[in-house]
């Protein structure tokens, strides 16, 4: 049935009364220092040194910096470890304060998830059923929001390629930018995309990535003429594969032998392996929706560095096979108790460098192959709208 434009003027107005009111409890709530306990605070800081045309990786300065708006001597000095191409999202953070910068930060967050739920439900076939509101409380999406944390920009850039990857070509090409905020993330991903690619002669998804990247690295490298350099001396410095963050493969290196730093990447060395096999065996029926969906979940769990809020990713998959289930007579208590499990640990404020966090990739995965029916039984004649 047709909305009527008073219905759809109702919904704007509602939706903008209730950001409002949410903006107002900000407002009131936070502070600078509340902002400066969060991991938004490492963008804060970089927009800041941006804006004064000075090193945003710079740790003694960023430093200074957090410690100034509030955040105390005995946490961690949080740096921004993303590649320059994400100084589209730090710099304008350099016009405003923490708490005002955090509020803009959370409804940007909040929005994108938003229009991500919304092109889900779509590429799911417009389900009458209300599964898709079960994406706001998604842990790693909550972890996120409570964080300042960015994994909804993951999110939003694997939704908007799985949307548009047939009807806009070059503009899901584009989206993928945003994934490659992240790229460890999604290496097996994108080999499987190259090679669709040239399998399909269709270059158009890679042209648009390609316009992105270039025009990310022109404005990277106006506001920072040394910006890759830097990033190259702050990674070296920064001791990031010293960690041992949540993630099965930077376990299974110290497992073996805590030195050997390559043990960390021999996991994902094999994903892009399987991955390049995976796509060849599948190359004439290959569908995003379906098989990309188990390779993005195979390369999360193989990544050599990666958070609990970094999963928000993996959203398309873990709903695409809600859906799924679903539509097989499907048992959906499988992903009710994984869920449920990883959301009191989000509410119980289990800190995100927790071991505790590092069963959830392969649940997800799990949870995705039995309800497509790759375990526990024949493959269902659901099937996600492509």
């Amino acid at each position: 049935m047709k909305k009527s434009p008073l219905r759809m003027l109702a919904a704007v107005c509602i939706t903008a009364a209730g950001l409002g009111f949410v903006a107002a409890v900000f407002s009131i709530g936070l502070s600078d220092q509340n902002a400066a306990e969060r991991d938004f605070i490492s963008y804060w800081a970089a927009g800041q040194q941006l804006m004064h045309g000075a090193n945003p990786y710079d740790l003694d300065a960023v430093q200074a910096l957090e410690r100034a708006v509030g955040r105390k001597d005995s946490q961690l000095v949080l740096t921004m470890r993303n590649p320059p191409i994400a100084f589209f999202l730090a710099w304008p953070l350099g016009l405003v304060s923490p708490k005002t910068g955090l509020i803009v930060w959370l409804f940007v967050l909040l929005a994108c998830l938003v229009l991500s739920v919304r092109l889900l439900w779509l590429l799911n076939g417009r389900s009458p059923s209300v599964y898709h509101l079960f994406c706001f409380l998604y842990a790693p999406v909550l972890s996120c929001m409570m964080a300042g944390q960015f994994g909804i920009f993951l999110l939003l850039g694997v939704v908007l390629f799985l949307y548009f990857q047939r009807s806009r070509p070059f503009f899901a090409g584009a989206a993928l930018l945003l994934c490659a905020l992240k790229p460890h993330l999604f290496l097996p991903f994108g080999l499987a995309l190259i090679l669709w690619t040239v399998s399909r002669r269709s270059y158009r998804v890679l042209a648009g990535f390609s316009a992105a990247l270039l025009a990310s690295c022109t404005l990277s490298c106006y506001l920072d003429p040394h910006a890759w350099s830097e990033y190259n001396q702050m990674m070296h410095a920064g001791g990031a594969l010293g960690e041992k963050v949540p993630a099965l493969s930077v376990y299974f290196r110290f497992l073996v032998d805590p030195n050997a730093v390559w043990l960390q990447f021999l996991p994902l060395g094999a994903s892009c392996v399987w991955a390049i096999w995976y796509f060849w065996t599948r190359r004439e029926q290959w569908n995003w929706l379906d098989h990309g969906l188990v390779v993005l979940l195979v390369g999360a769990v193989c990544t050599p560095f990666g958070w609990f809020t970094d999963e928000s990713m993996l959203l398309p998959a873990v709903l695409a096979g809600l859906y799924r289930a679903e539509g097989a007579r499907r048992s959906i208590w499988p992903l009710a108790v994984i869920a449920g499990i990883a959301l009191i640990e989000v509410i119980a404020l289990v800190p995100l460098t927790s071991k505790y966090f590092l069963w959830t990739t392969p649940a997800w995965l799990a949870w995705y192959l039995y309800a497509t029916g790759r375990l526990g039984g024949r493959r269902g004649s659901a099937s996600v709208s492509s």
